[in-house]
């Protein structure tokens, strides 16, 4: 048996979180979901393909398939999980933790954007 996998410290997992798990199929090129957060941490496996992933605070990069990647949640903006293959789709596995009664992805505003540009990581 070979495990694969990543480890991280606990994030915070908001009181009675309810947990949800999706499977999400990128179209060839896809810009995936706009910059959003999310109020409990996510975790998530690359099952085909290539995400180009970024968080606040962290330079973006490419997670290929049998690769993992997670987010912590809460105040930190999620700027990118789009397709990195303009010639295949990507297929990714993702468990998401939220507050209750709150949508499992929140859009971030372009005026927020802007007051937290001084936070995102330079960009190539």
């Amino acid at each position: 048996m070979e495990v694969i996998g990543s480890v991280a410290g606990a994030p915070q997992i908001p009181d009675g979180a309810e947990a949800m798990t999706i499977l999400v199929t990128l179209a060839p090129g896809c810009a995936g979901s706009p910059p959003h957060r999310h109020s409990g941490p996510a975790y998530g496996y690359v099952i085909k393909g290539e995400m180009l992933f970024e968080l606040e605070g962290e330079p973006q990069r490419v997670i290929a398939a049998g690769e993992t990647f997670w987010e912590p949640g809460g105040d930190v903006i999620h700027y990118q999980d789009g397709n990195n293959l303009d010639d295949a789709e990507s297929i990714f596995v993702v468990t998401m933790f939220c507050a209750p009664g709150q949508p499992m992805l929140i859009p971030v505003s372009t005026k927020e954007l802007e007051q937290r540009r001084h936070l995102r990581a330079p960009r190539p």
